[in-house]
C-alpha cells in the first residue's frame, strides 16, 4: 500500500498542466510510449470531441497504475433522492423557496446525502442542468464516484470538503467552489463534523470564463485565481465500490483497488477550485442597478450566441453608490429561469425567510424582486451615503430553459408555502 500527498495547486483556468508525483513519470516528446516509466499505463481522458477546435479542446493524458477499465461489471444502484427525473410534476410559474435541509442524524456520506431539487434537459440531449443539494456527516468509505452525464459544480455552504480525485486533491470550504469534470473519479472526505451545500450538474458545454466585452481585459473572475491540483496517487488494494452516474441513473461495480492511482498527468482537462472572495465585482458608480450578468463567474454556453445553458453568478460583499436609484435588485421578469442559494449572511433583496443553506426558484416570466420591507427601506434610503453590503455570499444558477422542480422538492417540508406573502404587503402609492 502506498499513497502520495498533493503538494499544492497549479494556477490558471484551462491551462496545459503537467504534474507528476514521482519524477520522471511523464514521457518526453510523445504521449503514449511503448512502455511508460515504472510500469504505468497511459490513458487519455477526453472531455470534448476529438475534433473540437483547439481553443475549446479539453483532454488530459493520465499515467496510472491500472487502466480505468479494470473493474467488475456495473449493476443498477437504486438511490431514493439523487436522479434526473424532471418530469414528475408540472412545471409551476409560482415563486418557490425552501428552508435549508436538516443535517442527517444517521451516518450519511456525500453520495447518499444528495437530494435533487430541480433541473431541465438531460444527458441524452447533452444540454440542461440538474440542481442538487447535499448533506453529509461522514466521509465516503471504500467507495468512489464519477458522473458520466455532466460536470459537477460543488458549492459548499457548511463544512469543508476534501475531494480526492484521480488527478490530485482539492480542499474546498464555504465561499469556495470546486468543479469535477465529467468522468473524473473522486471520493469526498469531510474535514468537519458535518457538511451541506449545493451541486449544479451541467449536462451542456463545459463551464468556462465569460467574455468581458466592454468591461475590458480585467474584472470578474481572474484566470490565475483558479487552482488545479498537482498529481497525487493511491496504490491501495481491497474491496471497493465504484459508483457511476450514467443517463440519469446510478450504477455500482466492485473494484479491487483505489481508482485514484494516477501517478502523473498532463493536459487541460482537470478538476479545479476557485475562491469566490477573490471575485472582482463590477457595479454602477452613477445611476441604476446593472443586470446580474455582471456577477457571472462561470458560464456554459449554448448553441445560441449570448444565451447560456447555465450561468453561475454570485452576489458578494460590495459597495452600492448609485444616485437617484433604487439600489437593491429591482422587480423583474426574465426569459431566463433563476435558482438561488445563500452561502452566508443576508441577501440584500430579502428582509427575512431566505436563510443560508436555503434556496429559491423563479421560473421564466414569473415576477419577483425585493419583498415589501426591503422596498420600503430602499425607497427612503439616504442616497448621499454609500451602502456597504458586507459579510454575505449568495449565488444563482441561471439557465435559458425552464427549471422543473422534482416531486420530492415540492413535497419537502422545507418548502415555504407562504413565500408569496412577502410581496402581499407592497402598498399602492399611485397618486396622479
Amino acid at each position: 500500500m502506498a499513497t502520495s500527498v498533493s503538494n499544492g495547486y497549479q494556477s490558471g483556468f484551462g491551462n496545459e498542466f503537467a504534474s507528476e508525483a514521482i519524477p520522471g513519470i511523464l514521457p518526453q516528446g510523445q504521449n503514449s510510449p511503448q512502455r511508460v516509466a515504472h510500469g504505468l499505463y497511459a490513458e487519455q481522458l477526453s472531455g470534448t470531441a476529438f475534433t473540437a477546435p483547439r481553443h475549446a479542446n479539453r483532454r488530459s493524458w493520465l499515467y496510472r497504475i491500472r487502466p480505468a477499465a479494470v473493474h467488475q461489471p456495473f449493476q443498477p444502484l437504486a438511490h431514493a433522492t439523487f436522479h434526473n427525473r424532471f418530469d414528475e410534476a408540472p412545471a409551476t410559474p409560482n415563486q418557490l423557496r425552501w428552508d435549508p435541509l436538516p443535517l442527517p442524524e444517521q451516518p450519511v456520506d456525500f453520495i447518499d446525502g444528495l437530494v435533487t431539487l430541480a433541473g431541465n434537459g438531460g444527458p441524452a440531449e447533452q444540454g440542461g442542468i440538474g440542481i442538487h443539494v447535499y448533506t453529509a456527516n461522514r466521509s465516503m468509505q471504500g467507495r468512489f464516484f464519477y458522473d458520466a452525464d455532466g460536470e459537477l459544480l460543488i458549492v459548499p455552504q457548511l463544512g469543508r470538503l476534501r475531494l480526492a480525485t484521480e488527478l490530485g486533491v482539492i480542499e474546498v470550504e464555504p465561499q469556495e467552489i470546486a468543479v469535477i469534470p465529467r468522468g473524473v473519479r473522486f471520493r469526498v472526505d469531510l474535514l468537519d463534523e458535518a457538511a451541506r451545500g449545493y451541486v449544479c450538474e451541467n449536462f451542456g458545454a463545459l463551464l468556462r470564463l465569460p467574455d468581458l466585452g466592454p468591461i475590458g481585459s480585467n474584472g470578474l473572475a481572474n484566470s490565475r485565481d483558479f487552482l488545479t491540483p498537482r498529481a497525487a496517487y493511491e496504490d491501495v488494494e481491497g474491496a471497493f465500490e465504484l459508483i457511476a452516474k450514467f443517463q440519469g441513473a446510478l450504477w455500482t461495480a466492485a473494484i479491487g483497488h483505489s481508482p485514484l492511482d494516477v501517478v502523473g498527468w498532463h493536459g487541460n482537462y482537470a478538476p479545479y477550485k476557485y475562491d469566490l472572495r477573490r471575485f472582482n465585482t463590477i457595479g454602477s458608480i452613477s445611476v441604476d442597478h446593472p443586470d446580474p450578468s455582471i456577477f457571472t463567474v462561470l458560464t456554459s454556453p449554448s448553441d445560441t450566441v449570448g444565451t447560456a445553458n447555465v450561468d453561475f453568478a454570485i452576489f458578494p460583499p460590495r459597495w452600492l453608490v448609485a444616485q437617484h436609484t433604487f439600489r437593491p435588485p429591482w422587480f423583474h421578469r426574465n426569459v431566463a429561469s433563476e435558482f438561488m442559494g445563500l452561502i452566508t449572511g443576508v441577501y440584500d433583496a430579502k428582509a427575512e425567510g431566505f436563510m443560508p443553506g436555503g434556496a429559491s426558484l423563479h421560473n421564466c416570466m414569473s415576477g419577483h424582486g425585493p419583498d415589501a420591507a426591503t422596498f420600503e427601506k430602499a425607497s427612503s434610503a439616504d442616497l448621499a451615503k454609500p451602502d456597504v453590503i458586507g459579510a454575505t455570499m449568495a449565488f444563482m444558477f441561471e439557465t435559458r430553459k425552464v427549471i422543473r422542480p422534482t416531486q420530492q422538492a415540492l413535497d419537502a417540508p422545507q418548502l415555504q408555502h407562504d413565500y408569496y406573502r412577502c410581496w402581499q404587503d407592497i402598498r399602492k402609492h399611485f397618486a396622479p
